[in-house]
């Protein structure tokens, strides 16, 4: 298996959580409608909160989610400096609410696509780019 379909896979399969988590109530927050459309393309189906697309403010944005009362939040903001100061600041306030922040599937995108992907809006384009060089590897076979 070459380093392409290990990716692949490894994305593959933390999409699958994602899609099963969010299935189950935990509410995703993303920056903007761009991110939520292209989670939408992969198969997330539950809630999804753009944050920065919605023209509320940072405390606007902490209030809606203290009145959902939601206990697991994932985080998926983008990968670039101001994504990870949103990331950092909304996990601490998420656990000044008793709410629980999920960084997991944030950390093990970055860490699996983070030079390749700078956001939430280009992972299914980036998907895509791997299929296709993956089917490419398998014709030049």
């Amino acid at each position: 298996m070459s380093t392409i379909e290990r990716k692949l896979e490894e994305i593959n399969k933390l999409l699958e959580e994602l899609r099963q988590i969010s299935s189950e109530g935990a509410l995703v927050i993303v920056e903007g409608k761009r991110d939520i459309r292209s989670l939408r393309s992969l198969g997330v189906k539950g809630e999804i909160l753009p944050v920065k697309a919605s023209g509320r403010s940072f405390i606007d944005i902490l209030a809606e989610m203290e009145r959902r009362r939601v206990a697991e939040v994932i985080l998926l903001m983008d990968f670039d400096r101001r994504g990870r100061e949103w990331t950092t600041r909304l996990a601490k306030h998420l656990e000044a609410m008793r709410a629980k922040p999920n960084l997991t599937f944030w950390r093990r995108l970055l860490s699996l696509a983070g030079r390749d992907v700078k956001d939430i809006e280009s992972l299914a384009r980036y998907i895509k780019t791997l299929k296709e060089k993956i089917g490419k590897d398998i014709l030049n076979e």
